[in-house]
């Protein structure tokens, strides 16, 4: 048995984002038969406000075999720039302040990646000298970039801090080969550190019952084209694409309906915008259940972005669209990781971001083909079966955790310290 402890931000009941695949590997682990323990933050994605019952300073509880400790922080209603550089600061002083278990791998998923910078750092000053796994589910220093968060010096330094930080750890998993690509070579880690492991489908799957009866519900109608975007209403997503996709759905009479599913930090300027738009609707996220049985319900299940947005993520709600069968419209760069995913799984079709005439064109497209739809929905399922398998991620992050070079091996804390500071 290893005792793993785990620390990352963002942990269930959140439902999106890292969440989900953080609580998946701390709960197969515990089942493989593993200690595992969870350093976490309180739930607050994607509405970026402290979930209710959560309340004091420090919450202890045990799910699904996993000890969980939470730890109140703050949170920014506006997550940008200093603010959240701030949010990660303080989560990540609060982490080294607060009592760990005695693990033998130390698991750290970023982002949040300045917490994790600084969980590292008190791991190496630590008497027992314990293997650190970073796990990268965006690339910080892409992000910065590629949303326009940071330039010129700025974007340098992200660079420099995020290489350090990748840098010291014993281990890397990225998510997809283009992030290994960029780890190694624009990060400086070594090959040798770095593992690919996919993120898999944590839903079960999709149901097969109770599509007609959420349409209803939802006032869907038989007559429209669902495009149902889910998840996080934030900046990367660039959102007001779809906004005026559906504002010229409107103006051209088409049967096409954009629903927005979900919150986030841009969901009250998106609904400003959207006024008096017949041809898009914002839905609150939904249970489990229902929220899969929306997936399947809908027409068409839409991925936007920022233009400029490449490298920086893989987008975490791909993994159940491919789950739920149904066909993908991606608004996207040409050569970005989510145009290259789509390809891979021969699941969807691609526009370009920004363009909202091509979104609405294909989206009509895909609604009248029932042929094509089906095709493209079966292809994303059977990539989801065979290629982003639980099975096979959760034997690789086994296999990994305990490939770590013994105790002795490992880097001394003032090697990690000038990692940070750029003079390896």
């Amino acid at each position: 048995m290893t005792r793993i402890t785990i620390i990352g931000l963002n942990y269930a009941p959140e439902r999106s984002g890292n969440a989900p695949y953080t609580t998946s590997l701390a709960k197969n682990l515990s089942a493989a038969g593993h200690a595992v323990s969870v350093i976490t933050g309180f739930p607050h994605y994607p509405e970026w406000q402290r979930w209710q019952g959560y309340d004091g300073w420090q919450i202890t509880e045990a799910v699904d075999g996993v000890k969980i400790k939470r730890l109140r922080h703050y949170i920014p209603r506006k997550p940008m720039g200093l603010r959240r550089v701030l949010m990660e600061v303080l989560f990540g002083l609060r982490v080294v302040a607060a009592r760990w278990d005695t693990p033998d791998v130390i698991i750290l998923v970023s982002p949040a990646l300045i917490s994790t910078g600084l969980a590292a750092i008190r791991a190496r000053l630590a008497r027992k000298k314990v293997p650190i796994l970073i796990w990268v589910q965006d690339l910080y220093s892409r992000g910065a970039v590629e949303t326009s968060m940071a330039t010129g010096p700025a974007a340098r330094l992200a660079v420099r801090l995020e290489s350090g930080i990748l840098g010291c750890a014993d281990g890397v998993v990225a998510i997809h080969e283009r992030f290994r690509t960029y780890i190694t070579d624009a990060l400086d880690v070594p090959d040798r550190k770095v593992r690919v492991v996919r993120n898999w489908t944590h839903l079960p799957p999709p149901p097969a019952t109770g599509q007609q009866e959420l349409r209803d519900t939802l006032g869907w109608k038989s007559s429209e084209i669902i495009v149902l975007h889910a998840g996080n209403m934030g900046k990367k997503q660039g959102l007001e694409n779809v906004i005026a996709a559906a504002r010229l759905a409107a103006a051209g009479g088409s049967a096409v309906r954009f629903i927005l599913m979900g919150d986030g930090n841009q969901r009250k300027a998106l609904e400003t915008a959207a006024e008096g738009i017949g041809n898009i609707s914002f839905v609150d996220s939904l249970p489990d259940a229902d929220f899969q049985t929306a997936l399947t319900a809908a027409d068409v299940l839409l991925v936007n972005e920022l233009p400029g947005v490449r490298e920086m993520s893989v987008p975490s709600k791909l993994t159940s669209y491919f789950n739920a069968g149904v066909p993908v419209l991606a608004a996207t760069d040409a050569n970005s990781v989510t145009a290259e995913e789509i390809a891979s799984a021969a699941a969807g079709v691609r526009v370009d971001a920004d363009d909202p005439a091509a979104l609405v064109a294909a989206a009509e497209a895909l609604g009248s083909d029932k042929i094509l739809a089906k095709e493209l929905g079966e292809n994303g399922l059977k990539f989801r079966q065979v290629t982003l398998s639980e099975a096979a991620a959760m034997a690789a992050y086994d296999e990994f955790i305990h490939s770590f070079t013994p105790a002795g091996r490992l880097k001394p804390a003032h090697l990690l310290l000038s990692n940070l500071w750029g003079t390896k």
